[in-house]
């Protein structure tokens, strides 16, 4: 029996890997790279000034020692580090497409993996519920990936419920250098909604002054639309606190529609208001041409 779970992890880390590396590789090749920077510039040489070389280059200091112009080479300092914090709460598990939550954060947090080993970048993972269930530190090399590919696809959860100033607070603690960290979650606030997010918008700014933040909403259509049903029982994943609802009647579902739009507008001024990027993405649909925008608009807004 054992020996089965074993085959069907591997199995399903390597459809994980073929997908995510075949993407990286065909259409992110050159978006990873041109998006996230190096954390500075490295002195290289000094050489013969020519002329179109930038005048503020030259070294005055050697210039003056030869009687010729010398201008300093710097190569981009490449190597970043880049985190991902990944939410395995108990909501992570819903799915009514194809793929559950928890997958698709699984594939995203691939996918950058992938583009990060790619360019000779670390990685390391955080899985968080209420508490930080597992961290692994920043690595290189395949093997390294696939172990966390594994780990957010099967890792089991000691919490059920969440709290997304854990992660930031782990992650601000730990990262002793900027680094590149994604909060990868539902963003299912605990609580009372307002408060709980009054709670995380302070700790999403302090982490984004201290990292180059970067939020992943991952959400499911029936989050925001339930369909007529009749009388359906919904249960909270993470409490297991349970409401009865006539689907049957059009503004029951008007209202449950229009509180999830509200909530979702409000958690979004409140992370960008903060400065964080953000990216929305559903579990029925693609993540590619979303992500491929986020870089897009990324690259665009960082070379003006």
């Amino acid at each position: 029996m054992e020996e089965q779970i074993t085959k069907k992890i591997l199995k399903k880390v390597r459809q994980i890997e073929v997908r995510t590396s075949r993407l990286v590789n065909d259409t992110l090749a050159g978006s990873y790279q041109s998006v996230f920077k190096g954390r500075g510039m490295n002195f290289d040489e000094v050489r013969e000034y020519v002329p179109g070389d930038e005048i503020r280059t030259i070294d005055w200091n050697v210039t003056a020692r030869t009687g010729i112009p010398h201008i300093k080479k710097f190569t981009e300092e490449r190597e970043l580090t880049i985190m991902l914090m990944i939410d395995i709460s108990g909501s992570g598990d819903f799915g009514s497409a194809s793929h559950s939550k928890r997958e698709i954060m699984a594939e995203i947090g691939s996918v950058l993996a992938f583009s990060a080993v790619r360019n000779n970048d670390k990685v390391g993972l955080v899985l968080f519920s209420d508490f930080v269930e597992l961290y692994i530190p920043p690595k290189k090399g395949r093997s390294h990936i696939l172990r966390l590919i594994r780990e957010i696809l099967f890792f089991q959860p000691q919490g059920r419920k969440t709290d997304l100033v854990v992660p930031l607070d782990f992650v601000n603690g730990v990262a002793k250098r900027k680094c590149v960290a994604f909060l990868i979650s539902d963003f299912c606030l605990p609580g009372d909604f307002e408060d709980a997010l009054a709670r995380l918008q302070p700790k999403l700014q302090v982490s984004n002054r201290r990292h180059d933040l970067i939020a992943m909403i991952i959400s499911d259509p029936r989050e925001f639309k339930i369909p007529d049903v009749g009388w359906l029982t919904i249960e909270d994943a993470e409490s297991g606190e349970q409401v009865e609802l006539d689907t049957s009647d059009p503004s029951v579902r008007k209202g449950f529609s229009e509180l999830a739009e509200s909530r979702r507008k409000s958690l979004h001024r409140a992370i960008r208001s903060v400065g964080v990027d953000l990216l929305d993405l559903f579990t029925d649909e693609s993540y590619i041409p979303p992500l491929l925008g986020f870089f897009g608009n990324r690259r665009r807004r960082f070379s003006r």
